[in-house]
């Protein structure tokens, strides 16, 4: 089995810091200083180009951290250069259907479960030739899927998308959950824990994880975890622990 994941079904509590504003690989260095396991490349909410992508999540690799990407598109474009050019996992936001979920798969996974192209030199081999035979499935095992639930659609079709071939993990986004609602930022409101509740199910019923992100109260993290939410824990994005370090820096010397 993948070693991140068997590190969270041993239930090891894991740290992961998403990267919006960083473009360098100090931001990785930083990442892994502080205590973090892996990184989150935030390509929905950044306008980070696929080249900078891929270089942040080699050096993740190279330091012993696993690189996330977060796409915005489903499709396998650009999936599959981030894939070849380092990251391990993909999270996918906004999904609502197993049919959405599939897209995904099948873009991150070579045939016959998927449609990945295939090549033969990749960072995590160091950039020497590597038969298909070796290559196909140390990359395929190697590859972590997470479907992203972020709205009432998304949670009804829990089932079909734990259920896709290929899906290694579903994610509870609370931020755009609640947003639907028309009650964004009250993760108190019983339909969120439902909503955790109802994924949690389907994830048993299919051998998937669950993790719960957009959520930075660990008191109420661990309330979750009851529901099946696995110990992987989002701590916050660069943007934002830079803006709290500098906000704090200012307000010592303004006192």
């Amino acid at each position: 089995m993948n070693a991140f994941l068997r590190r969270l079904r041993d239930g090891e509590t894991t740290l992961m810091l998403a990267i919006r504003s960083g473009r360098t690989a100090d931001v990785v260095r930083v990442a892994r200083a502080s205590g973090h396991h892996a990184v989150m490349v935030d390509l929905e909410h950044s306008t980070m180009p696929l080249d900078v992508a891929a270089s942040l999540c080699q050096t993740a690799s190279d330091i012993g951290l696993t690189p996330f990407v977060r796409v915005p598109e489903r499709e396998y474009g650009a999936i599959g250069r981030l894939l070849d050019g380092g990251a391990v996992g993909i999270i996918a936001p906004r999904v609502e259907t197993g049919a959405e979920a599939a897209t995904v798969t099948r873009a991150c996974r070579f045939a016959p479960r998927g449609q990945r192209s295939q090549l033969a030199g990749v960072p995590r081999f160091g950039m020497r030739p590597v038969p298909a035979a070796e290559l196909n499935p140390a990359l395929d095992d190697a590859t972590i899927v997470q479907i992203l639930i972020e709205t009432p659609a998304g949670v009804a079709s829990a089932d079909e998308i734990a259920a896709v071939d290929g899906v290694d993990m579903l994610a509870f986004g609370a931020n755009d959950f609640t947003a639907e609602l028309g009650v964004p930022g009250r993760y108190d409101d019983p339909r969120v824990s439902a909503a955790v509740a109802a994924l949690g199910d389907a994830c048993r019923r299919h051998g998937k994880l669950l993790m719960a992100g957009g959520i930075g109260d660990p008191a109420l993290l661990r309330e979750l975890d009851a529901a099946g939410v696995c110990p992987l824990r989002l701590t916050g994005t660069d943007t934002d622990m830079l803006y709290a370090g500098a906000a704090a820096r200012a307000e010592r010397f303004l006192a």
